[in-house]
């Protein structure tokens, strides 16, 4: 057993990432970090490339954040940076996530890391469906030196037996956690948190958090909200209103689609936003058309907040989503099929109301952060047990 552990010292978990930015896995590690024990195990965080101020979230004073600047491209001298790194460290586990990180797997293993653990959280933006030969042999060659995986949605789990070769006994399923306390229902009407004389008391909000990007299909939302003012009578329409929240190289484009359709003034897309939980709760409507998928932590934010969903059937989002309970799933790629669903959903208020219940209420009893943490630990207790 580690040095560490009979010492009585919290072990230490190194988690190699590719970069501390906005985004739904960052989000995820910061949740995991903020709500463990701190008699339980110590953390640093080592970024590939750079960490922003969305490192403020972590609430902890013992976390370290280290930055090893990888250049475009290939980049060795980033491994041998890593190595040092880890030598210093001394760490009891690397915790490595996703493609992007994997290769480091094997700079742990000759840095002596003992316990190596690796997450799957969402496909390559270049191989959605994990396909890519390239992609499938570096999981190969990196398997032996994996000592614990963690797939976060049923789908990589079962990518990484099938397609990969990982034995049961090495994979574990974790779901993302929400906290259910910072995302709620609203009390009273919210829309206060949207521009002023933007949306009135009887307006109906469609809305969206999102990365501005191809993967995410920003595009199709945008194309089936156009294609409502067709689809519903002109008095309907005009209470409608779409607010996309997040940043991305798309959004540009997106702003001036809507406003060549005369629809900017029913529409609002700010970019990055720092008040989502509020933002939320301004909404009617929660929709995410994304063409591949983890466990989506908007997703979650939006059912503790009460909203139903609207998804497409991808990745980890039949996990979360039970048809006709807390939303539906839709094709991916379909903006047509997409609008057909809105229209659905706009001209039944009991629809709305009934399944946006029922998603808070699998939020607190499916989805909280206890039991996320608690899973983790688990993972991080029997690689350690095995050396």
């Amino acid at each position: 057993m580690n040095k560490r552990v009979t010492t009585g010292e919290p072990p230490l978990v190194a988690h190699i990432i590719h970069r501390l930015d906005v985004g739904g896995m960052e989000n995820g590690l910061v949740n995991l970090i903020n709500h463990m024990p701190v008699d339980r195990y110590r953390h640093a965080i080592i970024c590939m490339t750079d960490y922003t101020e969305f490192s403020q979230r972590i609430q902890r004073a013992d976390v370290s954040l280290h930055s090893l600047h990888k250049h475009e491209g290939k980049d060795f001298g980033v491994h041998t940076r890593l190595y040092r790194l880890l030598r210093q460290l001394q760490p009891d586990i690397v915790h490595t996530r996703n493609l992007a990180t994997l290769e480091t797997q094997v700079t742990a293993w000759l840095a002596r890391v003992s316990a190596r653990v690796h997450g799957e959280h969402g496909w390559n933006v270049g191989d959605l469906d994990g396909s890519n030969r390239k992609n499938r042999r570096l999981r190969r060659l990196v398997r032996p030196l994996v000592d614990q995986y963690i797939a976060l949605s049923q789908q990589q789990l079962q990518y990484l037996h099938d397609a990969v070769g990982v034995d049961g006994a090495r994979l574990n399923h974790i779901c993302n956690g929400v906290d259910v306390a910072r995302f709620s229902p609203a009390t009273t009407d919210n829309r206060a948190s949207l521009p002023a004389d933007f949306a009135a008391t009887d307006s109906m909000v469609i809305g969206s958090v999102m990365r501005m990007q191809s993967v995410k299909a920003p595009g199709d939302l945008v194309q089936a909200f156009i294609q409502l003012r067709e689809r519903l009578p002109a008095e309907q329409f005009s209470r409608l209103r779409l607010v996309m929240v997040g940043d991305g190289p798309l959004r540009d484009d997106l702003l001036k689609e809507l406003t060549a359709a005369g629809l900017d003034s029913q529409s609002w897309l700010p970019g990055g936003r720092d008040d989502v939980p509020q933002l939320l709760r301004a909404m009617d409507l929660f929709v995410l058309p994304s063409l591949a998928e983890g466990i989506c932590n908007t997703i979650l934010e939006a059912m503790a907040t009460g909203l139903p969903v609207i998804a497409t059937r991808v990745g980890g989002n039949p996990d979360l989503i039970q048809p006709g309970k807390n939303g539906v799933l839709v094709p991916a790629g379909q903006p047509d099929s997409l609008a057909d669903t809105l229209v659905a959903y706009l001209t039944d208020d009991a629809r709305r109301d009934k399944e946006g219940q029922q998603a808070r209420a699998m939020a607190e009893e499916q989805f909280s952060l206890a039991a996320m943490v608690d899973s983790y630990m688990a993972v991080y207790d029997k690689v350690l047990v095995s050396k």
